[in-house]
């Protein structure tokens, strides 16, 4: 690089201070880059035709649809705390540089608006078809990364909100945050962004300038980062072994899970169910027999997942599911801003066991395990290597892993805490949220659970052509439920017998 950079100099020294100048421009006009979690999802999808990186959720409100001019008007009043909502992604030239946010010159909000209606009779099962069709498309990357969809013909005297937003712009809990500042809660006043604006769109050479001045930059990061831990001895080796033990109990995650119907090639298409239950009756199950109300939802869904492993004829078996478990690292009081603050543990989902309260037990068993592990710092630590390592790399490293035989992950499992009192928009009720989280690679479901007002929701996406028994699993989850609720309530009342 730097004989390419004397030949250059030596050459043409017009380029050279046309690079130094772009470079200047990009400080100036950048308003930032993707962080390396955030690319990830990006280089994803970019691999797989099959892919769509976005997240969402279906906001079901009471009364009244309001008109388009009140929805238009609404969101425009709440874009200055949105900045994220009018910027869009500007890729690096050849990839040598991770793609940034500009400001897009040719906003409309109009784009990002949508209407739609349910056809009669506008039950669940009408909006779950909305969702699936509405998600199998990928979000256009030539506007802002977002959609919101007012859908009107829901029964009841009821309509429903869609937002679709791309994951690389934001997590979970995030995603949680924006109902906060887009629907009405005047006791928790929200603050506009603080960030410049980003200008007109730097030019391409000035993109190039940029990233490579940040390569040449990264063995100063790599040092800095060396001398940081030197000069904390004591807390770098007490990480060093923490990390250790995280990796041995990591380790056996890498073996590839029974093969079953659950995992392999996925389509465009999606389908999409969920089943609801109360938060009251999970605190009960919780109560009576311990563990935390994530066990309790861990356990519902691994019965969901023998329920539909039994229906299609396949006995489950141990290690046969797998699942991805997100993990929130935002500081505590940390649940604004846009980007990506997780980590991931992977835990086996005990689908073999019969019995539901052994099957519980399971599965508080192996949280247990992965808490005093402290497995999720894997992940952590391999997603802040990102900062320290060349990006035309690491992208070639994720984009290829798409297409090797992944057989170590069947399903995704990430369960996000919702605000627990209603909300309201333009003065109508808030009445549930139901999530949506993507599928990519070989897995061919995924399960997203969010809490709201005193309900837990359990949103199912499955690839079309593998799941169309989707709703056999979503029946399987809220049978897992009742089980323990039922056997919780027989273990209160011979206890107080």
């Amino acid at each position: 690089m730097l004989l390419a950079a004397y030949a250059v100099r030596e050459r043409a020294p017009g380029v050279v201070n046309t690079v130094r100048v772009a470079a200047d421009e990009v400080k100036r006009d950048i308003m930032d880059r993707l962080k390396p979690l955030d690319a990830m999802f990006i280089d994803a999808e970019d691999e797989d035709e099959n892919t769509s990186m976005a997240i969402a959720s279906i906001a079901v409100f009471q009364g009244p649809v309001p008109s388009h001019q009140e929805v238009m008007a609404l969101v425009e009043d709440r874009l200055p705390f949105l900045s994220r909502y009018r910027q869009k992604l500007h890729t690096v030239p050849f990839r040598l540089g991770r793609p940034v946010w500009v400001d897009d010159p040719d906003f409309d909000l109009g784009y990002h608006i949508r209407r739609t209606a349910l056809p009669e009779p506008g039950e669940y099962r009408q909006l779950a078809d909305l969702m699936a069709r509405v998600m199998s498309r990928r979000l256009d990357r030539d506007h802002p990364l977002w959609e919101y969809w007012v859908v009107e013909g829901l029964a009841r005297d009821r309509w429903a909100l869609l937002s679709k937003v791309h994951h690389c712009m934001i997590d979970g809990i995030g995603a949680t945050d924006l109902y906060r500042v887009l629907l009405e809660q005047p006791s928790e006043p929200v603050q506009p962004s603080e960030d410049p604006p980003a200008g007109q769109p730097p030019s391409a050479i000035s993109l190039a300038a940029q990233a490579a001045a940040e390569m040449m930059q990264l063995p100063l990061r790599q040092a800095g980062a060396l001398r940081a831990a030197m000069a904390d001895p004591g807390r770098t080796m007490q990480q060093a072994a923490g990390g250790a033990r995280a990796v041995a109990r990591f380790a056996p995650s890498l073996w590839p899970a029974v093969r079953s119907s659950l995992s392999g090639g996925i389509g465009q298409q999606r389908r999409y169910a969920w089943t609801q239950t109360s938060l009251e009756d999970i605190k009960t199950i919780k109560r009576e027999f311990g563990g935390t109300v994530n066990d309790v939802v861990l356990a519902a869904i691994s019965g969901g997942f023998r329920a539909l492993l039994l229906e299609r004829g396949e006995e489950p078996e141990p290690h046969e599911v797998p699942s991805l478990v997100p993990v929130s690292v935002r500081a505590p009081g940390d649940e604004r801003g846009f980007g990506n603050q997780v980590s991931a543990t992977v835990t086996n989902l005990p689908v073999h066991i019969a019995d539901p309260l052994e099957r519980l037990a399971a599965v508080r068993t192996e949280q247990d395990s992965l808490k005093a592990s402290h497995e999720a710092m894997i992940g952590q630590a391999l997603f802040a290597l990102g900062r320290y390592s060349v990006y035309p790399l690491t992208s070639w490293l994720v984009r290829k892993a798409f297409w090797l035989p992944q057989r170590e992950i069947v399903t995704v499992t990430t369960n996000v805490p919702g605000p627990r009192q209603p909300l309201y928009w333009m003065g109508r009720r808030l009445e549930e949220i139901i999530p949506y989280v993507p599928i990519a690679s070989t897995v061919r479901i995924s399960i997203s659970i969010f809490s709201y007002d005193g309900n837990v929701t359990f949103g199912i996406t499955g690839d079309y052509a593998a799941n169309p028994d989707l709703d056999v699993l979503a029946r399987g989850i809220d049978h897992g439920i009742s089980e323990l609720l039922l056997a919780a309530r027989q273990h209160a009342a011979l206890a107080a017998s």
